[in-house]
This record gives C-alpha cells, sequence and structure tokens, in this order.
C-alpha cells in the first residue's frame, strides 16, 4: 500500500519540491515583498521623488535576477510594480505598464548576461542595454500605437537616477553573492 501511495505522489509530483526550489519559491516571494515595502519605505524617509532617484524597486527586481535567475527576476518585476500599485498607489496607473515592462527587461538581460560574464559586468550592460531596449518600447508605445506617456524620457531619468544606478552598481552583486552562499544555492 505505502508503495502505491509513492508512486501516486510521484505521478502527481509531490516530490517535486525540492529544497533548492523552495528556496528558490520563498526567495522569489521575499523578494517580491521587498519590492513593494523597499519603495514605500525610501518615500516616507526621503520624499515623494525618491523613488525616481534610488530606484528602490530596481533593487529587488536585480538581486532576484542574479540570486535566482530570469523567472525570478520577472516575476518580482511584475508582482513588485502591481502589488505596489494596488497596496501604495505608486507607481501612477499611468507609469505601472511602462515600470512593469522596464524592470522585465532588466530581469531579463541580468540574468542571461549573468551566465556569461561576473556580475558587475552583468550588472553594466544591463544598465546600458536595458535602457536602450526601454527607450524603443517607449517610442513604439507613443509614437506608434499612440498610448500616452507618463511624461518622463530616457535620458531624464537616467540623470535623476544616478544615485540608483550607483546603489544597484555597490549592493547588488555583494547582496545576491551573500544569498546565493547563505542559500548554498551553489551546491544545491
Amino acid at each position: 500500500m505505502l508503495e502505491k501511495v509513492e508512486a501516486l505522489k510521484n505521478k502527481v509530483g509531490l516530490n517535486r519540491l525540492t529544497n533548492q526550489k523552495a528556496k528558490y519559491i520563498i526567495g522569489t516571494l521575499l523578494l517580491s515583498g521587498v519590492g513593494v515595502a523597499l519603495p514605500r519605505i525610501f518615500h516616507v524617509l526621503a520624499g515623494s521623488s525618491s523613488g525616481a532617484t534610488f530606484l528602490p524597486m530596481h533593487l529587488a527586481v536585480l538581486i532576484a535576477a542574479l540570486t535566482f535567475g530570469t523567472i525570478s527576476g520577472t516575476i518580482v518585476a511584475g508582482s513588485s510594480v502591481v502589488f505596489s500599485y494596488l497596496l501604495t498607489g505608486m507607481p501612477t496607473l499611468a507609469r505601472l505598464p511602462y515600470m512593469a515592462i522596464e524592470l522585465v527587461i532588466y530581469a531579463i538581460i541580468l540574468s542571461v548576461c549573468n551566465k556569461k560574464f561576473n556580475s558587475y559586468v552583468s550588472l553594466i550592460i544591463t544598465m546600458i542595454l536595458g535602457r536602450i531596449l526601454y527607450s524603443f518600447v517607449l517610442l513604439v508605445a507613443v509614437n506608434w500605437l499612440g498610448l500616452p506617456t507618463y511624461g518622463i524620457s530616457v535620458m531624464e531619468s537616467i540623470k535623476i537616477g544616478i544615485p540608483g544606478l550607483a546603489i544597484q552598481l555597490l549592493c547588488v552583486p555583494f547582496i545576491a553573492r551573500f544569498m546565493k552562499e547563505r542559500l548554498n544555492l551553489k551546491n544545491d
């Protein structure tokens, strides 16, 4: 009888939640929460324009992409933006789709580049290539599809976001490496 139960578990997939998968799921959920909480903390401590300056939501997405990969990074990107909007009204509804696309672009590029380069080089490539692709998304959305913009250019957002880019370069690779070591992800 016990053998039949084990066979049924295997067939249904109940035994597939390995230790590594549990770490990825829990890590992704926690970073999604960080992606909602961190921008709120920055807004309370540094004012309403601090999100554009310090890019706090980007931190959770980039850490997820470096630590857990593409799927985690994109889940954190989408869920952070949507839940942040639903819970806090930020980003604005006009900015929400653009920010979701922007963060998903960064998550995908960073996790792909990280397979070929170290985390610092991957992050720099992501910052440059991500903004180029995001510029193209804005061009298509506004000029070709006639969708409204939220009123800021990519160049302006880069200038305003220099402190956030510096924080990303200083913190994201270190935090991702620390998490991978602590979670023992390399050995799972």
